[in-house]
């Protein structure tokens, strides 16, 4: 029977979260039944996964592919459970990612309350809920899935559970490896023994499924971990350099049964090799981390983002769905109006990208984009290394 009691605990702000968590699940299911498979695909890379994953055997053993366990297997599993019929894989992906976004809208709302405490961030939570019913990378990509442990790790490590941040985080990197990049939210608020604790227990799981995989199967797992490698630069800065007019996709799904075929370059070598390059920008990064001393959460989040922004800045490539990585640090760190403008600058830079321009073959128009999202990441640098330092009484 519903009370008085009951009605006010059902409307408390503590279950704000998990309200707009199935509200996500009830919108994209509604979306599902209302749009055609051919929307739903778009100009997504879910059937260039299943062509892949329907290949026979296993991922690692039988044929080679260019993401980690986690994700390789199970769209292994997924596309088995499908019964080799492409729609009904991409359906079953589709509720799987949308989970991975609802379990990531629920913990986005957590932290904000958490980093905003005695106010209910509604246009913080509204933007973030927007994003991930509105723009197409969350289910177009595996990268919802990666996103969700990064931000469950990071949300366990601001509640003093390292044990099961550092399991969290060892999932997102088995996943794909950019959550491994959430250890710089640790800079300087753990002893050095925890922080020392906390890594291995990220990172020592990723060792040993890489090395059982090695053993087991060397060949095709080399392949796997080289063909990200070999393909080059593309849609940065670098690639323009390189003269790579292309995007980050792969070849098709045929030929990866030969390990062989991982190594093929697809792209002009770099001019400026990557770890040079690496010098210049792990050097700026670390000379800013050695100056930052984190006093609470924000903070800590504002760290984390000034690292993911050198790391793009430095990466040889980009995909325009990796601003779900970016998307909800920006959200949580940055003053408010400054979090929407930078939010909807990254949105609109790369949807511009893909696939309003390079869908329709203008590769032309790159440079554009790339100078635009290159000069957005630089000021993004800038601002979250000013919000680091906020703490200890110095401003930029």
């Amino acid at each position: 029977m519903q009370t008085p009691e009951n009605s006010a605990r059902a409307a408390s702000p503590r279950n704000w979260p998990r309200l707009l968590a199935a509200g996500l699940v009830c919108a994209r299911l509604a979306a599902l039944l209302g749009m055609t498979l051919e929307g739903l695909r778009g100009y997504g890379d879910l059937p260039h996964f299943f062509q892949v994953s329907s290949l026979p055997g296993w991922p690692f053993f039988h044929y080679w592919m260019e993401y980690p366990p986690v994700l390789a297997f199970l769209s292994a599993l997924i596309a088995r459970a499908a019964g080799g019929q492409e729609h009904v894989y991409i359906y079953l992906f589709y509720f799987v990612l949308t989970l991975a976004d609802a379990g990531s809208l629920y913990l986005f709302a957590r932290l904000a309350e958490r980093l905003y405490p005695g106010t209910f961030q509604g246009v913080r939570i509204g933007a973030y809920l927007l994003v991930l019913l509105s723009v197409a990378y969350a289910w177009w990509n595996f990268d919802a899935i990666p996103v969700f442990w990064m931000l469950l790790g990071i949300y366990l490590l601001f509640r003093g559970r390292l044990n099961a941040s550092g399991a969290a985080l060892a999932a997102g990197i088995l996943s794909k490896f950019f959550p491994g990049l959430a250890l710089l939210a640790g800079w300087r608020r753990l002893t050095l023994g925890q922080y020392a604790r906390w890594t291995a227990l990220a990172l020592l799981p990723s060792l040993l499924v890489w090395g059982w995989l090695w053993a087991a199967s060397p060949a095709f797992t080399a392949a796997s971990v080289g063909a990200q490698g070999a393909k080059g630069s593309w849609e940065t800065v670098w690639a323009l350099l390189d003269g790579n007019y292309v995007t980050g996709m792969l070849g098709p799904a045929a030929g990866r049964t030969d390990p062989a075929s991982a190594a093929t370059r697809t792209g002009q070598p770099a001019r400026i090799p990557p770890w040079a390059s690496l010098i210049v920008f792990g050097g700026l990064g670390l000379a800013g981390l050695l100056r930052l001393r984190p006093q609470d959460d924000r903070q800590s989040l504002a760290v984390l983002g000034f690292g993911w922004s050198l790391f793009l800045l430095w990466s040889p490539g980009w995909s325009p769905q990796w601003i779900l990585y970016l998307l909800p640090l920006v959200l949580l760190a940055l003053p408010e109006r400054q979090a929407l403008l930078f939010a909807l600058m990254l949105v609109f830079i790369n949807l511009l990208e893909w696939p309003i321009l390079l869908s329709r073959g203008f590769f032309y128009a790159l440079p554009l984009t790339i100078f635009l999202r290159t000069l957005l990441l630089a000021l993004l640098a800038w601002v979250f290394y000013g919000v680091s330092k906020e703490s200890s009484g110095r401003m930029v």
